[in-house]
C-alpha cells in the first residue's frame, strides 16, 4: 500500500507547489512587468491620492456632476444580516438585479427613474443606460449620448456654458477597442475630475 501513496502523495506535493506557488507567482510577476497599472487595480490618482479605479463606477448624485448608469448590487443590511440593502458600484458583489423584462419591481423602478430624467432634461430622449443597470452593476462607463443629456442639468448646477460642457464629454469619449469590439463610451470618473479641473480655471 506504501508503495502506491508515495508516488500519489509525490504528485500531490509537486503539483500543489507548481499550481499553487510557481504558476501564481510567474503570473503575478509578468502582469506587474508588462501591465503594471492593469494589475493593481487601474486605480485613478489625483493630488497623490487614490479617488477610484477607471474600471468600477461611482455613485456620483450631485447635479454638478456627470451621473453613470444604475447600479443593482447590495450589500449585508448591517441590522439584519438576513436582508440585504442597496449598495451602489459595491465591488464585493457585483452582479445584476436578477430581474427580468417581466418583473413588476423591475418597470415601476425603470418608470419612475425614466421620469426623473425626463424632469432634467425635457427636450431629449432619456438613453437607455442612464435607467438600466450592466449585468456587473459596476459598469464606469456610459455612452456619449447619455452624457450629452446630462449637459442642460450640469451646465445650470455649475452655471458653466453648455457648449464648454459638450466640448468637454466629445474630448473624453473613447471608441471601441481594437476598433470594432464594443461600443464609444465615456468614463464618468475620468470626465467628472476634468469637469472639477475645468471648473478651477
Amino acid at each position: 500500500m506504501l508503495k502506491e501513496l508515495r508516488p500519489a502523495l509525490i504528485m500531490l506535493a509537486l503539483f500543489t507547489v507548481i499550481t499553487g506557488l510557481i504558476y501564481p507567482l510567474a503570473v503575478t510577476g509578468f502582469a506587474q512587468v508588462l501591465f503594471p497599472r492593469q494589475a493593481n487595480g487601474s486605480l485613478v490618482v489625483a493630488n497623490g491620492k487614490v479617488v477610484g479605479s477607471s474600471l468600477i463606477g461611482q455613485a456620483f448624485s450631485e447635479d454638478r456632476y456627470f451621473q453613470g448608469r444604475p447600479s443593482a448590487t447590495s450589500a449585508p443590511d448591517p441590522k439584519d444580516s438576513s436582508k440585504t440593502v442597496d449598495a451602489p458600484y459595491n465591488g464585493a458583489n457585483s452582479g445584476g438585479s436578477n430581474l427580468g423584462p417581466t418583473s413588476k419591481a423591475l418597470m415601476e423602478r425603470v418608470k419612475t427613474d425614466v421620469e426623473t430624467r425626463k424632469g432634467q432634461n425635457p427636450k431629449a430622449k432619456v438613453p437607455t443606460d442612464l435607467v438600466t443597470t450592466s449585468g456587473s452593476g459596476l459598469d464606469p462607463h456610459i455612452s456619449p449620448e447619455a452624457a450629452l443629456f446630462q449637459v442642460p442639468r450640469v451646465s445650470k448646477a455649475r452655471n458653466m456654458p453648455e457648449d464648454r460642457l459638450r466640448d468637454l464629454v466629445n474630448q473624453h469619449i473613447e471608441g471601441r477597442s481594437l476598433g470594432f469590439l464594443g461600443e464609444p463610451r465615456i468614463n464618468v470618473l475620468a470626465l467628472n475630475m476634468a469637469l472639477d479641473r475645468a471648473a478651477a480655471r
